[in-house]
C-alpha cells in the first residue's frame, strides 16, 4: 500500500471509528460487537505505524474516547484516567515484555514482575475519599475530564461509604453489572417492551449515566476496584500490594489477579483466565497485564493515552463449524417471536452450543440460513452465540428454506408483522407465553390498578397454577392469596378489596389494560368515549375506528384485530361474568381547555410530563408531542429546546410553569 492508498483508508477508518466510539462511549448503543471495533482499531494503529506522519492529533489513537454527557457536571481528573494499548497474540505480549526488560535494565533492575488481572467488561470510574469517607465519584470521560456522577455511584451497594482507614485516597474501579442480573434486566425490560441492552457493558454504562439517581438505584451495579490512583499519606511498592491494601480497607478489589515472576508466568496466567472465564459470573473483555513494581511504572512514563507499563491481551473469538439440523420459533413474553435455530452439538469458548437465536426473519434472509446447512458460529462477547457464516459449498441441494409461521405456534392466534418493523408478533391475549406480561400490565396502575398485583406476585400466581389469565385474577380467594405470603391474611384482604374495586373502573382502564400494541392511555380514553361500551367496540368495523379523530391507521388496524379474535371476545365474556364494568363513565366536569391542544417541552418543576399532560386532559385538553400552526399553547419549563424555537417562529403562545398554574386554579 502506498502512501496515497493509506491516507485514503486512514481517514475512511477514523471515520468510522470515531462513529462507533460515540454509539458505544456516548450513546451506550453499539451497532458492531467489541472484536469487530477492535480489528478496525487494530488495522488503524498498525497503518498510523507505518506512515508516521499522516497521524494527527484527532485520531482515536491520540485520544481516550468518551466525551462529558451533557446535564452532568465536569470534574478534572488530577491523575489521568487512561485507556490501555490491545494486543491479540502471544508475540505482542513477548514484544512488549523484551521492551520493558530493555528499559528496566537502563534503570538498574534486573528483573521485571507482573501482575495479571481480569479486564472486566464494564465503565471505568474515580472514587475519591477524605479521611475515609466517599465524597465524590466519576467516570472516565475522555480521561482528563469525567462526569460527576457521585449520586449514582453512592447506590452502588459495593461502595464503602467509609473506608475501615481514615485516609486520603482516589481509586480507579470498574462498573459492571453481572451475568445474571444482566439477563434478569433484560426479560424486565422485555416484559415492559422497552428496547433490550445490546450488552452488559452498555448496560452498566447508561445505568451509571442517568440524569435521575433514582433510576440508577433500581439497577443490578457493582464494581471491581483495580488500582489507586492518588494517595499522598501513604507509599506502595508494589501494584500487588495496592490490591490487598485496598481489599483491607474495605473495597472490594478485581478477584482474579496473579502476580508472575516473569512473562511465561504471565501468559499462563492469561491462559488460565481464558480457560476460566466461562465460569466468572461477570463479563471480561480481555486480560490486563502490567508491570508490579510502581518504581519502575513511573519511570517507564506514559503516552498521552496509555502508560507504557501494561497492555491488555483481548481474547479472539472462537469460531466453530455446525449443522442447522431444525429451525423452530419461540414466544417471548411480548409476543415477539424469534426463530431458534437447533445445532449439531459443538463446544465454542468452553461451553456446548446446541441451539442459537436468528433474531428475525430478516437476519435469516440475508444470510440464507437454512435447515441442513453447515454454518459457522462463535460466542459475541464470549455469552450469546450467533451465526457468523453459511458454507454454501457445503450444501447437498436438499436445504430447506424457512418462512415465518402464519399462526402462533403456541396457542394458534394470528402473527403480524408491522410495517417498517423486523419482529413477528403473537396477538394472542390468552397465549401462554405471553401470560406474565399481559396480566402484569392489566394489573398495572397504567391498566386496572390493582395495588398489591405485582409482578413477583403475578409470577407466584402464575407458578402455583392459580392464574392462567387475567379474568382469573377474579377467581381468587382469600386463602388462595395468603399462601403466597407468611401471615399473608391482611395482605391477601387488601389484595381481594383492590381486586374488587377494580370491577368499578371506567371503560378506558379496561381498554389500557388489555396492553393493545401502539395503544396507551390517553387513546383507551378516546375509544371508550366514542363508543361508549364494549359491545360498541366488539362491533365496530375497521373503517369506523379509522375515522375517529387522534387515532391513525396503525393503531386503528391494532384495535381491530385485537377485538376481532375469538380469544378476547372469551376473554371479555368472563369479565362481564365477573363482574367487571364494561361501560364508559361520562366525565362530567370542567371542560376549560375544550378544543386546545399544548405541547410540553423541556423540565418542569413541581410536575412530571405525565402529570401535567392528565391535568390537561382533565381539563378536556390534549397534547401532543410536536408543534403545529394547531398548537394553542407551548407549557415550556428548564431547558425547553427546538419546539420553543419553532413555536416562537410560528408565533405559538408560550407559557411558563407558573402561568401554567394560574390556568388550572
Amino acid at each position: 500500500m502506498n502512501k496515497s492508498q493509506a491516507k485514503k483508508r486512514i481517514e475512511e477508518l477514523r471515520k468510522t471509528t470515531a462513529y462507533h466510539a460515540k454509539r458505544y462511549y456516548d450513546d451506550d448503543d453499539p451497532e458492531i460487537s467489541d472484536f469487530e471495533y477492535d480489528m478496525l482499531m487494530n488495522e488503524l494503529k498498525n497503518l498510523e505505524r507505518q506512515f508516521p506522519e499522516l497521524i494527527t492529533e484527532d485520531s482515536l489513537t491520540q485520544k481516550v474516547g468518551g466525551t462529558v454527557k451533557e446535564g452532568f457536571e465536569k470534574v478534572t481528573h488530577e491523575v489521568p484516567l487512561q485507556s490501555l494499548q490491545d494486543v491479540f497474540d502471544f508475540s505482542e505480549v513477548k514484544s512488549f515484555d523484551e521492551r520493558i526488560r530493555e528499559q528496566a535494565k537502563e534503570y538498574g533492575y534486573n528483573d521485571v514482575q507482573y501482575v495479571v488481572e481480569t479486564k472486566i467488561d464494564g465503565l471505568s470510574a474515580a472514587l475519591e475519599y477524605e479521611n475515609g469517607i466517599f465524597v465524590k465519584g466519576a467516570t472516565r470521560g475522555n480521561g482528563l475530564i469525567g462526569e460527576d456522577v457521585t449520586e449514582n455511584l453512592k447506590t452502588v451497594r459495593s461502595i464503602p461509604k467509609t473506608l475501615k482507614e481514615p485516609i486520603d485516597i482516589v481509586v480507579r474501579g470498574e462498573v459492571y453489572i453481572g451475568k445474571e442480573e444482566f439477563e434478569k434486566l433484560n426479560e424486565e425490560r422485555e416484559i415492559q417492551e422497552e428496547p433490550l441492552f445490546a450488552n452488559s457493558r452498555n448496560a452498566a454504562a447508561g445505568s451509571l449515566r442517568q440524569l435521575d439517581s433514582n433510576i440508577t438505584k433500581q439497577r443490578p451495579l457493582d464494581i471491581f476496584i483495580f488500582n489507586v490512583q492518588k494517595c499522598d499519606s501513604k507509599q506502595f511498592s508494589s501494584h500487588y500490594e495496592t490490591l490487598n491494601y485496598l481489599e483491607s480497607i474495605g473495597f472490594t478489589v478485581v478477584p482474579r489477579r496473579y502476580l508472575c515472576n516473569n512473562i511465561e508466568e504471565a501468559i499462563e496466567a492469561i491462559n488460565k483466565i481464558g480457560e476460566d472465564r466461562e465460569d466468572l459470573s461477570f463479563g471480561i473483555d480481555g486480560a490486563v497485564i502490567k508491570v508490579d513494581n510502581i518504581e519502575l511504572r513511573e519511570k517507564l512514563g506514559t503516552t498521552f493515552k496509555v502508560p507504557k507499563w501494561a497492555i491488555a491481551y483481548k481474547y479472539p473469538p472462537e469460531q466453530k463449524e455446525t449443522i442447522v439440523k431444525d429451525i423452530v420459533c419461540q414466544v417471548g413474553r411480548t409476543g415477539a417471536i424469534t426463530p431458534l435455530a437447533i445445532l449439531e452439538p459443538v463446544k465454542v469458548a468452553g461451553s456446548t452450543i446446541s441451539k442459537t437465536t436468528l433474531h428475525n426473519e430478516d437476519f435469516i434472509k440475508e444470510k440464507d440460513i437454512r435447515v441442513g446447512d453447515t454454518v459457522v458460529i462463535q460466542k459475541a462477547g464470549d455469552v450469546i452465540p450467533e451465526v457468523v457464516e453459511v458454507k454454501k459449498e457445503k450444501r447437498s441441494g436438499k436445504e430447506i428454506p424457512f418462512e415465518m409461521p402464519k399462526v402462533c405456534p403456541v396457542c394458534g392466534a394470528p402473527t403480524v408483522r408491522e410495517a417498517g418493523e423486523a419482529v413477528t408478533r403473537c396477538i394472542g391475549i390468552e397465549c401462554k407465553a405471553v401470560q406474565l406480561r399481559s396480566i402484569a400490565h392489566f394489573a398495572s396502575k397504567e391498566g386496572m390498578d390493582i395495588n398489591g398485583l405485582g409482578m413477583a406476585i403475578v409470577e407466584e400466581l402464575i407458578e402455583r397454577d392459580l392464574v392462567k389469565n387475567i379474568a382469573d385474577i377474579y377467581k381468587l380467594n382469600l386463602e388462595q392469596i395468603a399462601s403466597l405470603k407468611k401471615n399473608g391474611t391482611k395482605f391477601a384482604q387488601n389484595l381481594i378489596d383492590a381486586i374488587n374495586a377494580s370491577k368499578q373502573n371506567d371503560l378506558s382502564k379496561l381498554i389500557n389494560g388489555f396492553g393493545i400494541r401502539h395503544l396507551g392511555t390517553k387513546t383507551s380514553k378516546i375509544i371508550a368515549k366514542r363508543y361508549k361500551n364494549m359491545d360498541n367496540i366488539l362491533n365496530a368495523s375497521l373503517e369506523s375506528i379509522n375515522m375517529i379523530e387522534d387515532v391513525g391507521p396503525v393503531i386503528a388496524e391494532s384495535v381491530y384485530n385485537f377485538f376481532s379474535q375469538e380469544q378476547t371476545r372469551d376473554l371479555i365474556e368472563k369479565l362481564k361474568q365477573a363482574g367487571v364494568n364494561m361501560e364508559y363513565k361520562e366525565e362530567a366536569g370542567d371542560e376549560r381547555f375544550f378544543g386546545k391542544t399544548f405541547v410540553l417541552t423541556g423540565s418542569l418543576e413541581k410536575y412530571s410530563r405525565d402529570e401535567a399532560s392528565e391535568i390537561i386532559e382533565k381539563f378536556g385538553g390534549k397534547t401532543s408531542s410536536s408543534v403545529s400552526k394547531k398548537t394553542s399553547y407551548v407549557l415550556a419549563g428548564e431547558e425547553a429546546g427546538s419546539k420553543l424555537t419553532k413555536a416562537e417562529e410560528l408565533g405559538i403562545q408560550v407559557i411558563t410553569e407558573a402561568e401554567f398554574e394560574e390556568m388550572i386554579k
